[in-house]
Protein backbone atom coordinates (compact mmCIF):
# COMPACT_ATOMS: atom_id res chain seq x y z
CA UNK A 1 0.00 0.00 0.00
CA UNK A 2 0.96 3.45 -0.67
CA UNK A 3 1.44 6.10 2.20
CA UNK A 4 -1.46 7.84 1.17
CA UNK A 5 -3.42 4.66 1.63
CA UNK A 6 -2.06 3.80 4.68
CA UNK A 7 -3.50 7.63 5.66
CA UNK A 8 -6.62 6.98 4.27
CA UNK A 9 -6.77 3.32 6.14
CA UNK A 10 -5.73 4.77 9.85
CA UNK A 11 -7.99 7.68 9.00
CA UNK A 12 -11.47 5.49 8.47
CA UNK A 13 -10.57 2.97 11.52
CA UNK A 14 -9.92 6.09 13.74
CA UNK A 15 -13.18 7.62 12.23
CA UNK A 16 -15.00 4.42 13.24
CA UNK A 17 -13.51 3.80 16.31
CA UNK A 18 -14.57 7.65 17.31
CA UNK A 19 -17.94 6.55 16.61
CA UNK A 20 -18.28 3.17 18.44
CA UNK A 21 -17.06 4.88 21.41
CA UNK A 22 -16.00 1.21 22.21
CA UNK A 23 -12.41 2.37 22.58
CA UNK A 24 -10.99 5.37 24.73
CA UNK A 25 -11.14 8.40 22.69
CA UNK A 26 -7.59 9.27 24.16
CA UNK A 27 -6.41 5.59 23.04
CA UNK A 28 -7.81 6.07 19.73
CA UNK A 29 -5.77 9.27 19.08
CA UNK A 30 -2.22 7.81 20.65
CA UNK A 31 -3.10 4.46 18.76
CA UNK A 32 -3.36 7.09 15.41
CA UNK A 33 0.45 8.29 15.93
CA UNK A 34 1.95 5.19 16.96
CA UNK A 35 0.08 3.52 14.08
CA UNK A 36 1.51 6.75 11.77
CA UNK A 37 5.29 5.28 12.17
CA UNK A 38 4.57 1.70 12.54
CA UNK A 39 3.42 1.61 8.49
CA UNK A 40 6.68 3.81 7.95
CA UNK A 41 3.96 6.88 7.28
CA UNK A 42 6.16 9.09 9.62
CA UNK A 43 9.50 8.97 11.40
CA UNK A 44 9.68 8.66 14.97
CA UNK A 45 9.85 11.93 15.76
CA UNK A 46 7.00 13.43 13.79
CA UNK A 47 4.74 10.68 14.84
CA UNK A 48 5.52 11.87 18.52
CA UNK A 49 5.54 15.60 17.72
CA UNK A 50 1.62 16.23 18.71
CA UNK A 51 2.84 15.50 22.59
CA UNK A 52 5.79 18.36 22.71
CA UNK A 53 3.53 20.80 20.09
CA UNK A 54 3.55 24.57 21.50
CA UNK A 55 -0.33 24.09 20.93
CA UNK A 56 -0.87 21.25 23.13
CA UNK A 57 1.05 22.63 26.07
CA UNK A 58 -0.86 25.92 26.13
CA UNK A 59 -4.38 23.84 25.87
CA UNK A 60 -3.04 21.92 29.00
CA UNK A 61 -2.21 25.16 31.05
CA UNK A 62 -5.48 26.98 29.94
CA UNK A 63 -7.25 24.06 31.86
CA UNK A 64 -5.36 24.66 35.28
CA UNK A 65 -6.21 28.66 34.49
CA UNK A 66 -10.48 27.93 34.05
CA UNK A 67 -9.91 25.31 37.38
CA UNK A 68 -8.72 28.04 39.33
CA UNK A 69 -11.49 30.05 38.46
CA UNK A 70 -14.10 27.15 39.14
CA UNK A 71 -12.65 25.93 42.13
CA UNK A 72 -12.44 29.25 43.57
CA UNK A 73 -16.08 30.58 43.68
CA UNK A 74 -16.24 33.04 40.54
CA UNK A 75 -17.97 31.39 38.25
CA UNK A 76 -20.64 30.56 40.65
CA UNK A 77 -20.74 33.96 41.82
CA UNK A 78 -21.05 35.09 37.89
CA UNK A 79 -23.39 32.69 37.43
CA UNK A 80 -25.15 33.95 40.61
CA UNK A 81 -25.05 37.79 39.53
CA UNK A 82 -26.54 36.86 36.44
CA UNK A 83 -28.72 34.26 36.99
CA UNK A 84 -31.00 36.52 39.54
CA UNK A 85 -31.07 39.56 37.37
CA UNK A 86 -32.75 37.27 34.65
CA UNK A 87 -36.41 36.70 36.65
CA UNK A 88 -38.56 33.57 36.24
CA UNK A 89 -39.91 34.21 33.00
CA UNK A 90 -38.20 31.86 30.36
CA UNK A 91 -37.49 34.33 27.45
CA UNK A 92 -35.41 36.41 30.10
CA UNK A 93 -34.28 33.80 31.55
CA UNK A 94 -32.81 32.34 28.78
CA UNK A 95 -31.24 35.24 26.78
CA UNK A 96 -29.01 35.83 30.42
CA UNK A 97 -27.76 32.74 30.60
CA UNK A 98 -26.90 32.32 27.11
CA UNK A 99 -24.90 35.38 26.96
CA UNK A 100 -23.21 34.68 30.75
CA UNK A 101 -22.24 30.90 29.71
CA UNK A 102 -20.76 32.52 26.21
CA UNK A 103 -18.74 35.13 28.05
CA UNK A 104 -17.43 32.75 30.23
CA UNK A 105 -16.50 30.26 27.31
CA UNK A 106 -14.73 32.88 25.74
CA UNK A 107 -12.61 33.22 28.91
CA UNK A 108 -12.77 29.28 30.43
CA UNK A 109 -13.53 26.78 27.33
CA UNK A 110 -16.76 25.22 26.30
CA UNK A 111 -16.56 22.52 28.86
CA UNK A 112 -15.03 24.37 31.62
CA UNK A 113 -18.31 26.89 31.34
CA UNK A 114 -20.92 24.32 30.87
CA UNK A 115 -19.74 22.12 33.74
CA UNK A 116 -19.72 25.51 36.44
CA UNK A 117 -23.29 26.22 34.94
CA UNK A 118 -24.80 23.07 34.64
CA UNK A 119 -26.07 23.14 38.33
CA UNK A 120 -26.86 26.58 38.96
CA UNK A 121 -28.82 26.60 36.07
CA UNK A 122 -31.21 23.30 37.38
CA UNK A 123 -31.76 25.15 40.36
CA UNK A 124 -32.98 28.37 38.70
CA UNK A 125 -35.01 26.65 36.68
CA UNK A 126 -36.81 24.76 39.17
CA UNK A 127 -37.02 27.95 40.76
CA UNK A 128 -38.58 29.81 38.11
CA UNK A 129 -41.04 26.66 37.46
CA UNK A 130 -39.09 25.59 34.25
CA UNK A 131 -38.56 22.13 33.37
CA UNK A 132 -34.54 22.19 33.18
CA UNK A 133 -34.80 21.05 29.92
CA UNK A 134 -35.91 24.31 27.93
CA UNK A 135 -32.73 25.62 29.06
CA UNK A 136 -29.74 23.09 29.34
CA UNK A 137 -29.37 22.55 25.67
CA UNK A 138 -29.53 26.18 24.78
CA UNK A 139 -27.06 26.67 27.71
CA UNK A 140 -24.38 24.27 25.45
CA UNK A 141 -25.49 25.52 22.26
CA UNK A 142 -24.30 28.92 23.42
CA UNK A 143 -21.64 27.92 24.82
CA UNK A 144 -20.49 26.65 21.60
CA UNK A 145 -21.17 30.08 20.06
CA UNK A 146 -19.19 31.97 22.39
CA UNK A 147 -16.35 29.66 21.87
CA UNK A 148 -16.07 32.11 18.95
CA UNK A 149 -15.19 35.05 21.11
CA UNK A 150 -11.60 34.76 21.62
CA UNK A 151 -8.89 32.79 21.36
CA UNK A 152 -9.13 30.88 24.90
CA UNK A 153 -12.75 29.71 23.92
CA UNK A 154 -11.80 26.26 22.41
CA UNK A 155 -8.79 24.70 21.26
CA UNK A 156 -9.97 24.75 18.04
CA UNK A 157 -9.28 28.28 17.68
CA UNK A 158 -5.43 27.91 19.16
CA UNK A 159 -4.97 24.80 16.67
CA UNK A 160 -6.01 26.67 13.57
CA UNK A 161 -4.26 30.04 14.80
CA UNK A 162 -0.99 28.13 14.54
CA UNK A 163 -2.12 26.71 11.27
CA UNK A 164 -2.33 29.85 9.99
CA UNK A 165 1.24 30.73 11.42
CA UNK A 166 2.67 27.53 9.78
CA UNK A 167 0.84 28.09 6.50
CA UNK A 168 2.95 31.48 5.77
CA UNK A 169 0.04 33.95 7.10
CA UNK A 170 -0.25 35.76 10.17
CA UNK A 171 -2.00 33.74 13.38
CA UNK A 172 -5.28 35.48 14.37
CA UNK A 173 -5.17 38.17 16.94
CA UNK A 174 -6.81 36.88 20.92
CA UNK A 175 -10.46 38.78 20.21
CA UNK A 176 -10.12 38.95 16.26
CA UNK A 177 -12.46 35.48 16.42
CA UNK A 178 -15.03 37.85 18.03
CA UNK A 179 -15.58 39.37 14.56
CA UNK A 180 -17.44 36.19 13.84
CA UNK A 181 -18.14 35.05 17.39
CA UNK A 182 -20.85 37.97 18.22
CA UNK A 183 -23.39 36.99 15.25
CA UNK A 184 -22.75 33.51 15.91
CA UNK A 185 -23.72 34.49 19.50
CA UNK A 186 -26.48 36.89 18.45
CA UNK A 187 -28.00 35.01 16.06
CA UNK A 188 -27.92 31.80 18.63
CA UNK A 189 -29.51 33.41 21.12
CA UNK A 190 -32.28 35.02 19.20
CA UNK A 191 -33.23 31.45 17.11
CA UNK A 192 -32.92 29.44 20.45
CA UNK A 193 -35.30 31.85 22.19
CA UNK A 194 -37.75 32.07 18.90
CA UNK A 195 -38.06 28.36 18.55
CA UNK A 196 -36.35 26.92 22.37
CA UNK A 197 -40.04 26.41 23.42
CA UNK A 198 -41.66 24.00 21.06
CA UNK A 199 -38.32 22.25 19.81
CA UNK A 200 -37.03 21.42 23.22
CA UNK A 201 -38.78 18.71 25.47
CA UNK A 202 -40.25 19.60 28.77
CA UNK A 203 -38.85 16.92 30.81
CA UNK A 204 -39.01 17.10 34.99
CA UNK A 205 -35.08 17.29 36.03
CA UNK A 206 -34.34 13.68 37.23
CA UNK A 207 -32.34 14.90 39.36
CA UNK A 208 -31.57 18.20 41.64
CA UNK A 209 -28.10 19.55 41.98
CA UNK A 210 -26.86 20.96 45.47
CA UNK A 211 -28.57 23.92 46.75
CA UNK A 212 -26.40 25.62 49.29
CA UNK A 213 -29.06 27.24 50.46
CA UNK A 214 -31.49 24.10 50.73
CA UNK A 215 -28.65 22.25 51.88
CA UNK A 216 -27.95 24.43 54.97
CA UNK A 217 -30.85 24.60 55.98
CA UNK A 218 -31.83 20.63 55.99
CA UNK A 219 -28.47 20.32 57.66
CA UNK A 220 -28.98 23.22 60.49
CA UNK A 221 -32.08 21.00 60.89
CA UNK A 222 -30.92 17.64 61.07
CA UNK A 223 -28.07 18.39 63.39
CA UNK A 224 -29.87 21.47 65.55
CA UNK A 225 -27.31 23.86 64.60
CA UNK A 226 -27.85 27.68 66.20
CA UNK A 227 -29.11 29.61 63.90
CA UNK A 228 -26.38 32.09 64.54
CA UNK A 229 -23.53 29.98 63.32
CA UNK A 230 -22.36 29.80 59.62
CA UNK A 231 -22.29 26.53 57.86
CA UNK A 232 -21.07 27.52 54.75
CA UNK A 233 -18.67 30.35 54.20
CA UNK A 234 -15.94 31.51 51.43
CA UNK A 235 -12.83 30.57 54.01
CA UNK A 236 -14.98 27.13 56.05
CA UNK A 237 -17.44 25.27 55.35
CA UNK A 238 -18.99 21.75 56.37
CA UNK A 239 -19.53 18.25 54.90
CA UNK A 240 -21.47 15.31 55.85
CA UNK A 241 -19.92 12.21 56.68
CA UNK A 242 -20.89 8.44 57.22
CA UNK A 243 -19.09 5.55 59.49
CA UNK A 244 -18.88 2.32 56.78
CA UNK A 245 -18.56 -0.83 57.79
CA UNK A 246 -15.18 -1.76 59.30
CA UNK A 247 -14.39 1.76 59.66
CA UNK A 248 -11.77 2.32 61.87
CA UNK A 249 -13.80 4.64 63.66
CA UNK A 250 -16.60 2.42 65.11
CA UNK A 251 -16.32 2.07 68.82
CA UNK A 252 -15.71 5.69 68.97
CA UNK A 253 -16.99 7.86 71.56
CA UNK A 254 -17.36 11.66 69.85
CA UNK A 255 -20.02 14.61 70.98
CA UNK A 256 -20.66 17.52 69.74
CA UNK A 257 -18.09 20.28 70.09
CA UNK A 258 -15.07 17.71 70.22
CA UNK A 259 -12.19 18.10 67.83
CA UNK A 260 -10.95 15.35 65.54
CA UNK A 261 -7.69 13.79 66.46
CA UNK A 262 -6.29 15.76 63.89
CA UNK A 263 -7.34 18.66 65.31
CA UNK A 264 -8.34 20.87 62.15
CA UNK A 265 -12.21 19.16 62.20
CA UNK A 266 -14.79 20.34 65.04
CA UNK A 267 -17.83 17.90 65.40
CA UNK A 268 -21.46 19.70 64.73
CA UNK A 269 -23.43 17.10 65.29
CA UNK A 270 -23.73 13.06 65.69
CA UNK A 271 -26.41 11.52 64.53
CA UNK A 272 -28.09 7.89 64.42
CA UNK A 273 -31.44 6.83 62.62
CA UNK A 274 -32.32 10.64 62.15
CA UNK A 275 -31.73 11.79 65.77
CA UNK A 276 -28.86 12.77 67.85
CA UNK A 277 -26.19 11.21 69.19
CA UNK A 278 -26.04 12.05 72.72
CA UNK A 279 -24.66 10.72 76.16
CA UNK A 280 -21.37 9.59 77.90
CA UNK A 281 -22.12 6.26 76.40
CA UNK A 282 -22.86 6.89 72.99
CA UNK A 283 -20.16 5.71 70.60
CA UNK A 284 -20.41 5.16 66.97
CA UNK A 285 -21.47 2.79 65.09
CA UNK A 286 -21.65 1.85 61.19
CA UNK A 287 -24.70 4.14 59.73
CA UNK A 288 -24.26 7.36 62.00
CA UNK A 289 -23.88 10.22 60.35
CA UNK A 290 -21.40 12.95 61.51
CA UNK A 291 -21.59 16.77 60.41
CA UNK A 292 -17.98 18.68 60.77
CA UNK A 293 -16.24 21.83 60.11
CA UNK A 294 -13.12 22.92 58.86
CA UNK A 295 -10.97 24.51 56.56
CA UNK A 296 -12.12 23.61 52.94
CA UNK A 297 -8.20 22.44 52.68
CA UNK A 298 -8.85 20.26 55.63
CA UNK A 299 -12.14 18.90 54.78
CA UNK A 300 -10.80 17.75 51.39
CA UNK A 301 -8.16 15.92 53.16
CA UNK A 302 -9.42 14.40 56.30
CA UNK A 303 -12.54 13.17 54.88
CA UNK A 304 -10.80 11.62 51.76
CA UNK A 305 -9.58 7.75 53.65
CA UNK A 306 -11.59 5.07 53.97
CA UNK A 307 -12.70 5.57 57.75
CA UNK A 308 -15.75 7.67 56.05
CA UNK A 309 -17.89 7.77 53.17
CA UNK A 310 -18.17 11.87 52.72
CA UNK A 311 -22.15 12.52 51.50
CA UNK A 312 -21.40 16.26 50.51
CA UNK A 313 -18.38 16.34 48.88
CA UNK A 314 -16.15 19.41 50.23
CA UNK A 315 -14.79 20.13 46.91
CA UNK A 316 -18.11 20.68 44.90
CA UNK A 317 -19.52 22.49 47.74
CA UNK A 318 -16.83 24.63 47.63
CA UNK A 319 -17.37 25.56 44.27
CA UNK A 320 -20.72 26.70 45.23
CA UNK A 321 -19.90 29.12 47.22
CA UNK A 322 -19.19 32.45 45.28
CA UNK A 323 -15.68 34.18 45.35
CA UNK A 324 -14.00 31.95 47.36
CA UNK A 325 -10.37 31.62 48.96
CA UNK A 326 -8.54 32.76 46.01
CA UNK A 327 -10.82 34.07 43.88
CA UNK A 328 -8.84 37.67 43.81
CA UNK A 329 -5.55 35.90 43.18
CA UNK A 330 -7.38 33.69 40.35
CA UNK A 331 -8.73 36.88 38.58
CA UNK A 332 -6.03 38.64 39.12
CA UNK A 333 -3.89 35.94 37.04
CA UNK A 334 -6.54 35.65 34.34
CA UNK A 335 -6.42 39.44 33.68
CA UNK A 336 -2.91 39.49 33.60
CA UNK A 337 -3.09 36.31 30.86
CA UNK A 338 -5.43 37.84 28.68
CA UNK A 339 -3.16 41.28 28.93
CA UNK A 340 0.06 39.05 27.83
CA UNK A 341 -2.68 37.11 25.01
CA UNK A 342 -4.43 40.11 23.76
CA UNK A 343 -0.80 42.83 23.52
CA UNK A 344 0.86 39.73 22.02
CA UNK A 345 4.17 40.35 24.27
CA UNK A 346 4.97 36.86 24.82
CA UNK A 347 4.14 33.65 22.38
CA UNK A 348 0.13 32.12 23.59
CA UNK A 349 2.03 29.09 25.18
CA UNK A 350 4.27 30.88 27.72
CA UNK A 351 1.21 32.81 28.65
CA UNK A 352 -0.56 29.86 29.98
CA UNK A 353 2.42 28.55 31.27
CA UNK A 354 3.15 31.91 33.39
CA UNK A 355 -0.75 31.96 34.16
CA UNK A 356 -0.89 28.29 35.65
CA UNK A 357 2.53 28.63 37.40
CA UNK A 358 1.09 31.61 39.10
CA UNK A 359 -1.79 29.61 40.20
CA UNK A 360 -0.12 27.11 42.18
CA UNK A 361 2.71 29.61 43.35
CA UNK A 362 0.15 31.50 44.52
CA UNK A 363 -1.60 29.18 46.43
CA UNK A 364 -4.85 28.86 44.70
CA UNK A 365 -4.00 25.76 44.28
CA UNK A 366 -1.84 22.73 44.88
CA UNK A 367 0.38 20.97 41.97
CA UNK A 368 -2.09 17.93 42.58
CA UNK A 369 -5.04 20.03 41.75
CA UNK A 370 -3.11 21.66 38.91
CA UNK A 371 -2.98 18.05 37.85
CA UNK A 372 -6.35 16.75 37.98
CA UNK A 373 -7.51 19.97 36.51
CA UNK A 374 -6.08 18.58 32.76
CA UNK A 375 -8.18 17.35 31.06
CA UNK A 376 -6.10 14.27 29.84
CA UNK A 377 -8.13 13.15 27.19
CA UNK A 378 -8.79 16.58 25.61
CA UNK A 379 -5.35 17.03 25.48
CA UNK A 380 -4.22 13.39 24.00
CA UNK A 381 -6.61 13.60 21.53
CA UNK A 382 -5.02 16.81 20.15
CA UNK A 383 -1.45 15.59 20.75
CA UNK A 384 -2.22 12.15 19.02
CA UNK A 385 -4.22 13.72 16.04
CA UNK A 386 -1.81 15.85 14.87
CA UNK A 387 1.08 13.93 13.59
CA UNK A 388 -2.42 13.11 11.30
CA UNK A 389 -2.77 15.98 10.36
CA UNK A 390 1.26 15.75 9.23
CA UNK A 391 0.90 12.54 7.85
CA UNK A 392 -2.15 14.33 4.90
CA UNK A 393 0.18 16.91 4.21
CA UNK A 394 3.61 14.96 3.76
CA UNK A 395 2.08 12.13 1.91
CA UNK A 396 -0.27 14.34 -0.30
CA UNK A 397 -3.49 13.25 0.68
CA UNK A 398 -4.29 16.50 1.46
CA UNK A 399 -3.23 17.45 -1.65
CA UNK A 400 -5.42 14.87 -3.58
CA UNK A 401 -8.50 15.54 -1.78
CA UNK A 402 -7.76 19.06 -2.33
CA UNK A 403 -7.61 18.27 -6.06
CA UNK A 404 -10.58 16.52 -6.19
CA UNK A 405 -13.04 18.77 -4.60
CA UNK A 406 -11.56 22.09 -6.94
CA UNK A 407 -11.98 19.79 -10.12
CA UNK A 408 -15.96 19.49 -8.48
CA UNK A 409 -15.88 23.29 -7.65
CA UNK A 410 -14.30 24.24 -11.47
CA UNK A 411 -14.26 27.52 -11.73
CA UNK A 412 -17.22 28.35 -9.12
CA UNK A 413 -17.34 31.27 -6.74
CA UNK A 414 -14.77 30.69 -3.85
CA UNK A 415 -17.73 30.75 -1.42
CA UNK A 416 -18.50 27.11 -3.14
CA UNK A 417 -15.46 26.08 -1.77
CA UNK A 418 -15.76 27.27 1.62
CA UNK A 419 -19.36 25.83 1.44
CA UNK A 420 -17.60 22.21 0.88
CA UNK A 421 -15.50 21.97 3.95
CA UNK A 422 -17.67 23.77 5.81
CA UNK A 423 -20.11 20.96 4.91
CA UNK A 424 -17.89 18.10 5.21
CA UNK A 425 -16.70 19.39 8.29
CA UNK A 426 -19.96 19.63 9.81
CA UNK A 427 -21.25 16.22 8.83
CA UNK A 428 -18.28 14.55 10.35
CA UNK A 429 -18.36 16.94 13.31
CA UNK A 430 -21.36 15.48 14.35
CA UNK A 431 -20.32 11.72 14.56
CA UNK A 432 -16.77 11.89 16.00
CA UNK A 433 -14.97 14.85 18.49
CA UNK A 434 -14.95 18.22 16.94
CA UNK A 435 -11.42 18.36 17.50
CA UNK A 436 -10.78 15.24 15.84
CA UNK A 437 -12.67 16.54 12.86
CA UNK A 438 -10.20 19.99 13.02
CA UNK A 439 -7.14 18.27 12.63
CA UNK A 440 -8.83 16.16 9.70
CA UNK A 441 -9.64 19.11 7.84
CA UNK A 442 -6.85 21.28 8.78
CA UNK A 443 -4.54 20.28 5.89
CA UNK A 444 -7.33 19.96 3.72
CA UNK A 445 -8.69 23.67 4.16
CA UNK A 446 -5.07 24.79 3.73
CA UNK A 447 -4.64 22.59 0.19
CA UNK A 448 -7.40 23.62 -1.57
CA UNK A 449 -6.88 27.34 -0.22
CA UNK A 450 -3.16 26.93 -2.13
CA UNK A 451 -4.64 25.52 -5.11
CA UNK A 452 -7.40 27.96 -5.60
CA UNK A 453 -4.56 30.23 -4.98
CA UNK A 454 -6.25 32.08 -2.06
CA UNK A 455 -5.75 32.94 1.27
CA UNK A 456 -5.76 30.72 3.79
CA UNK A 457 -7.43 32.71 6.80
CA UNK A 458 -10.98 32.70 5.42
CA UNK A 459 -10.78 28.88 4.85
CA UNK A 460 -9.27 28.34 8.17
CA UNK A 461 -12.10 30.76 10.25
CA UNK A 462 -14.51 29.05 8.15
CA UNK A 463 -13.76 25.92 9.17
CA UNK A 464 -13.63 27.03 12.97
CA UNK A 465 -17.02 27.78 12.69
CA UNK A 466 -17.80 25.07 11.49
CA UNK A 467 -16.05 22.68 13.78
CA UNK A 468 -18.17 24.89 16.58
CA UNK A 469 -21.37 23.71 14.56
CA UNK A 470 -21.36 20.28 16.65
CA UNK A 471 -25.18 20.66 17.53
CA UNK A 472 -26.86 17.52 16.26
CA UNK A 473 -26.02 14.67 18.55
CA UNK A 474 -25.11 14.70 22.13
CA UNK A 475 -22.24 12.89 21.42
CA UNK A 476 -20.65 15.97 19.11
CA UNK A 477 -18.73 17.36 22.10
CA UNK A 478 -18.31 17.05 25.70
CA UNK A 479 -20.51 19.88 26.47
CA UNK A 480 -23.59 18.10 24.83
CA UNK A 481 -23.19 15.40 27.15
CA UNK A 482 -22.89 17.37 30.37
CA UNK A 483 -26.08 18.02 29.56
CA UNK A 484 -27.79 14.76 28.39
CA UNK A 485 -28.37 13.68 32.15
CA UNK A 486 -29.42 16.76 33.86
CA UNK A 487 -32.47 17.91 31.06
CA UNK A 488 -33.27 13.72 30.68
CA UNK A 489 -33.13 14.16 26.94
CA UNK A 490 -33.01 11.72 24.16
CA UNK A 491 -30.88 11.58 21.21
CA UNK A 492 -33.25 12.56 18.89
CA UNK A 493 -33.66 16.04 21.35
CA UNK A 494 -30.76 17.59 20.36
CA UNK A 495 -31.31 18.15 16.41
CA UNK A 496 -34.60 19.80 16.57
CA UNK A 497 -33.12 23.06 17.67
CA UNK A 498 -29.89 22.19 16.59
CA UNK A 499 -30.68 22.31 12.54
CA UNK A 500 -31.64 25.98 12.77
CA UNK A 501 -28.34 26.70 14.49
CA UNK A 502 -25.84 24.61 12.47
CA UNK A 503 -27.53 26.39 9.49
CA UNK A 504 -26.76 29.88 11.07
CA UNK A 505 -23.13 28.83 11.57
CA UNK A 506 -23.59 27.72 7.92
CA UNK A 507 -24.70 31.12 6.79
CA UNK A 508 -21.93 32.75 9.10
CA UNK A 509 -18.72 30.52 7.85
CA UNK A 510 -19.59 31.00 4.10
CA UNK A 511 -21.12 34.72 3.49
CA UNK A 512 -19.44 36.53 6.57
CA UNK A 513 -16.53 35.39 7.07
CA UNK A 514 -15.59 36.40 3.62
CA UNK A 515 -16.33 39.81 4.15
CA UNK A 516 -13.75 40.26 6.98
CA UNK A 517 -11.24 38.09 5.68
CA UNK A 518 -10.62 39.14 1.81
CA UNK A 519 -9.58 35.85 -0.46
Amino acid sequence: MTPIEITFLILGLAVVAFMTGKIPIAIVAVGVSVSLWATGVLELKSALAGFGDPTVIFIGSLFIVSEALYATGVTAWAGQQAVTRGGTKRVPLLITICLLVALLTALISVNGAVAALVPLVVVVAVRAGLPPSQLLIPLAFAAHAGSLLALTGTPVNIIVSEAAADAGERPFGYLEFAWVGIPLVIGSVIIMALLGKRALPHNPPEELPADIAALTRALRADYVVPEGQELIGTAEGVTEVVIPPRSELIGTHLFTGQTTPSGDLVVLGVNRGGEPLVGPDAKLAAGDSILVRGTWEHLERHTAGPEVLVVNDPASLRKAVPLGPGAKRALVILAAMVLLLVTGWVPPVIAGLLAAGAVILSGVFTPLRAYKAVQWTTVLLVAGMIPLSTAFTETGAADLIATHLKDIIGNAPAQVALLAICLLTMVLGQLISNMATVLIMLPISVSLAADLNLSVLPFLMALTVAGAAAFLTPVATPANTMVLEPGAYKFGDYWKLGLPLLLWFLVVAVLIVPLIWRF
